[in-house]
């Protein structure tokens, strides 16, 4: 499965089912609108029927991955899903893209989603990433000193 085609899994049943119940009711609308029109420019009309409706569309299909992605990173979903929607401009959806989470790695032993930046499973203690032997904080390969206090790292 293509990585594009994952992410679109992301977005929840309902979030898909609103979007085309939305563009359908926005097309219908903007139906009714054109067959009250008496004369005027058929492009404009047809224009007029496509893309405000998927426009409309689109943005509850962002907000729903929104919702999914965050959920998915153990983040506060529904927080970021009322920011999504009531921030204006989509600024609540550009928000979201810069300052999400990394996504989870789950435990090699228990299998229990882990954050990115922890150093041990939550549940079991199992080490996630390697770990200064000075401070166990988390360092990362090719490191030649630890960032939390400093000490030499021996090469591996």
């Amino acid at each position: 499965m293509s990585r594009f085609r994952e992410e679109l899994n992301v977005i929840p049943l309902a979030a898909r089912a609103m979007a085309v119940v939305g563009y359908l009711g926005a097309v219908t609308a903007v139906g009714f609108m054109v067959k009250q029109a008496d004369d005027g420019p058929w492009l404009f009309w047809a224009a007029l029927a496509v893309f405000p409706p998927l426009f409309f569309a689109s943005w509850i299909l962002l907000i729903g991955y929104v919702n999914g992605d965050a959920r998915r990173r153990g983040m506060r979903h529904v927080l970021w899903t009322l920011l999504a929607i009531f921030i204006p401009n989509a600024i609540g959806i550009i928000l979201y893209f810069i300052l999400r989470e990394a996504p989870m790695k789950n435990c090699p032993k228990c299998g229990t989603p882990v954050r990115s930046g922890f150093g041990f499973c939550q549940a079991c203690g199992a080490p996630i990433a390697q770990s200064c032997a000075n401070c166990r904080g988390t360092i990362e390969p090719g490191w030649s000193h630890c960032p939390s206090c400093g000490k030499g790292l021996k090469a591996a």
